[in-house]
């Protein structure tokens, strides 16, 4: 049992595949571990009756038999994050406002996963709303760290991090709109990517932010399961073209020698940092150098202050499709404080401040497009702070300044948002305390594929994953 839920989910698939193992062994498996592990952190919620989730093992058992291998998820035990539909399971969205909503479909991204073969067996945490970076809420509780559960796992794909990086599932889905992919990966020592915007396809004519990714303990795992997630759909008109297949190819080859990085840091004192995240985070280029990597502190010309009130205000705008809620006395008295926030600042903006907002979108990243001509990649903290203690709601001061906001702690993901370029958030190491934290690998918009490479080659010189493992897996 133990030596199932240990392996990389290309492992696992393997195994199955060749029928070394059967899905209803690795589901017993994986459902025997869950409920010794994640009474401890909470982190998979909206649990189906397991008696279905074997009789589906069982279905895809009777599939392979009759020569039918659906795809690399055949018999994955899976859970979705709880922003996103799943046919039948609860989509509350961490509110009581939907504390009893069942979802009628599934998303776009679960669809394919599912005919890739996996069995979804329950929701993982997130915040409600999917706002903050730290997951809790008072329909499903709170989520604690992979390694020291009395700590935050971050969000708002929290529940996600912390279930993998405890080997509660093979692979996990998110979403990121500020860092909801990247800082958990870096609170729970996993891997989160957030892709090229449009990769992952949405429906309709939306230009926000937010974007699907996976997660995942290792640079190829991520590649596979964002193969399943990528590649477009009529119903996404602003979709991108590449098909996801290419993501299946090996990550093996990758030449690094004299490739370029420039590392941000805290944007020359820009952002308040915790003490020791950034020494943590530079302990990470002696693994780049040993790839042939060049790594100088360089940053591209563009106010980062610019950047932060453009991406409140597209935050705000896309905080407005829950006004219907704010509007209803009743249901706006059950909503978090940081949702009623984010609209009411939202409804006070003119249209000359969306001009400007979309202004300071394209400068930017007409900036980061140059910047990335004499740069092959950039480097970032993953995170301001270490995981703090779960009964905080977010950080009020860090490195001894004031938070303007509850989100103003996360700004080292901001700037790759806006731009819509792929980000890898990737374990650095420990702090003093023992507590995890991370960097985010960047390219340029479309670059994925090469990103994933250079993840890969950075994995094989750390194995920070293998070599520290949560204390809870024994």
């Amino acid at each position: 049992m133990k030596e199932i839920v240990s392996w990389d989910a290309i492992e696992l698939s393997r195994a199955i595949a060749d029928r070394d193992v059967s899905c209803v062994e690795v589901m017993e498996a994986y459902l025997e571990h869950i409920g010794t592990v994640n009474p401890h952190v909470n982190a998979i919620v909206a649990t189906q009756d397991p008696e279905i989730s074997l009789r589906q093992a069982r279905e895809r058992d009777e599939q392979l038999r009759q020569g039918r291998h659906l795809g690399w998820m055949h018999g994955f035990p899976h859970a979705v994050k709880d922003l996103t539909e799943a046919d039948g399971l609860p989509w509350t969205e961490g509110s009581p406002v939907h504390k009893d909503r069942v979802a009628q479909q599934d998303a776009l991204f679960v669809k394919r996963i599912k005919s890739a073969g996996a069995v979804v067996i329950g929701k993982t945490n997130t915040p409600e709303f999917g706002l903050g970076s730290h997951t809790y809420n008072s329909v499903w509780g709170t989520t604690g760290n992979a390694y020291d559960p009395s700590r935050t796992a971050g969000g708002s794909s929290g529940g996600a991090a912390s279930a993998l990086a405890l080997r509660m599932l093979p692979v996990a889905d998110g979403s990121d709109y500020m860092g909801s992919l990247r800082n958990p990966a870096a609170f729970n020592n996993v891997l989160g990517m957030r892709p090229s915007w449009g990769l992952v396809p949405s429906p309709g004519f939306s230009t926000q932010l937010s974007t699907a990714g996976p997660m995942a303990r290792t640079a190829t795992d991520l590649a596979w399961l964002l193969s399943v997630m990528a590649g477009p759909d009529e119903g996404a008109p602003l979709g991108g073209a590449e098909e996801g297949g290419r993501f299946r190819e090996s990550l093996e080859g990758g030449d690094f020698r004299g490739a370029r990085i420039a590392w941000v840091g805290d944007w020359g004192g820009r952002l308040a940092t915790e003490p020791g995240v950034l020494e943590v985070c530079r302990s990470s280029f002696a693994a780049f150098e040993a790839l042939g990597c060049e790594v100088t502190e360089a940053r591209p010309d563009f106010p980062l202050e610019e950047i932060w009130r453009a991406f409140l205000t597209w935050r705000g705008l896309a905080n407005l499709e829950r006004h219907s809620l704010y509007g209803n006395p009743e249901t706006r008295g059950r909503m978090k404080p940081e949702a009623v926030w984010e609209i009411e600042r939202a409804l006070e903006l003119g249209v000359l401040d969306v001009a400007a907002a979309a202004d300071s979108r394209d400068r930017w990243f007409a900036a980061l497009t140059e910047f990335l001509a004499g740069h092959d990649y950039i480097l970032a903290p993953a995170a301001q702070v270490f995981p703090f203690d779960k009964e905080v709601h977010w950080p009020e001061r860090v490195g001894g300044r004031r938070m303007d906001t509850y989100h103003r702690w996360m700004e080292t993901v901001v700037p790759w948002t806006l731009a819509g370029v792929p980000a890898i958030a990737m374990p650095a190491g420990f702090g003093a305390d023992g507590l995890p934290m991370g960097v985010q690998l960047i390219g340029r918009h479309g670059g994925d594929f090469g990103l994933l490479r250079l993840a890969h080659a950075y994995e094989r010189e750390t194995r920070w994953v293998e070599r520290t493992l949560p204390a809870l897996l024994g």
